[in-house]
């Protein structure tokens, strides 16, 4: 029963990652076409909380005492704003300029963010392991960035993937400490909504530019609708990559599910290869590379290993 759980949280985990992956490539195609990065990003997650909303409802079934807390609607609103709205705005303004690879693996800096956030705020010193890997991490990320070599990326897009980076922190962090008792798809649901309605409001009031276009995208050299890659963007990028990420996460654990959420950095990579033609130079690759080296590190440097429980699920 358990390799079974096991095997299937794998499985899960991978289309998780994958499903993520896919994001930056098709916001791209959408950013290319006249589409404003927060209308882009407004769209993907208001449509996919209205079709997390239906299980989430289901989920909630003999816990409807949970939404009596107030508290519980301030972290739901929190989580989206922060783990949810910031993270996917900054991502998609940090494509406009750079590479999808390149802005994601910035933004996959964010475990060694943590464990600064950690340290500072709760007093848990790093292993001298973790400090290795955020040595490492830095040392890719400057490959990245091509500090050493003559050519320079967009430092607006370098900024908006830092602050990508920051808000995926945010998400590990609330995510492991917001309304435990509250369903975790329901808490996707409810997150992504929140953040749908933060940014539309934002963009009523002129703070958020918001701009479409009826345009058809380019994907793989191919015409797509625009409605199409918007749908492809919500209910593959958002809806499916959060149900299987949960999923993936109550049956491996957080910290194992985070391991396999590495490949998300290859499945972008290949997407971007594949339908918009973009490759990361030999140096950059190096540096993904090291990057990927010093997070994983950073986890096996973590005072606690994987428990075995952690492959139970929590909710059937």
């Amino acid at each position: 029963m358990r390799d079974s759980r096991f095997t299937s949280g794998l499985a899960f985990a991978a289309v998780s990652a994958a499903s993520f992956g896919l994001s930056g490539t098709v916001a791209r195609s959408l950013l290319e076409i006249g589409w404003s990065a927060g209308a882009a990003v407004t769209a993907r997650i208001t449509i996919a909380g209205l079709v997390l909303l239906l299980p989430a409802v289901w989920s909630l079934r003999g816990r409807w005492h949970t939404l009596a807390n107030g508290r519980v609607w301030g972290a739901i609103v929190t989580y989206g704003l922060v783990a949810v709205a910031i993270p996917q705005l900054c991502y998609f303004y940090s494509v406009m300029t750079l590479q999808v690879a390149v802005a994601l693996l910035i933004e996959y800096i964010a475990p060694v963010a943590v464990v600064v956030w950690m340290w500072a705020r709760h007093g848990q010193r790093p292993t001298w392991l973790t400090a290795a890997g955020a040595v490492i991490a830095a040392i890719g990320l400057a490959l990245i960035l091509q500090v050493f070599g003559g050519v320079s990326l967009d430092a607006v897009g370098v900024a908006w993937a830092l602050g990508a980076m920051l808000g995926a922190a945010g998400f590990f962090i609330l995510s492991a400490h917001t309304a435990p008792d509250l369903p975790g798809i329901a808490l996707a649901s409810g997150g992504l909504l929140a953040a749908g309605l933060g940014l539309g409001l934002a963009g009523l009031l002129g703070v958020l530019p918001m701009a479409e276009s009826t345009d058809d995208v380019e994907l793989a050299g191919a015409p797509l609708p625009w409605w199409a890659a918007v749908a492809l963007l919500a209910l593959v990028t958002a809806a499916l990559a959060y149900v299987t990420g949960i999923a993936a996460t109550r049956r491996l654990g957080a910290r194992l599910a985070s391991f396999v959420a590495l490949s998300e950095v290859v499945a972008a990579v290949i997407f971007a290869w594949a339908l918009i033609g973009e490759v990361p130079t030999a140096v950059q690759l190096a540096g993904g590379a090291l990057i990927l080296i010093g997070v994983i590190v950073v986890k096996l440097g973590e005072r606690e290993p994987i428990r075995p429980d952690e492959l139970d699920l929590v909710d059937p």
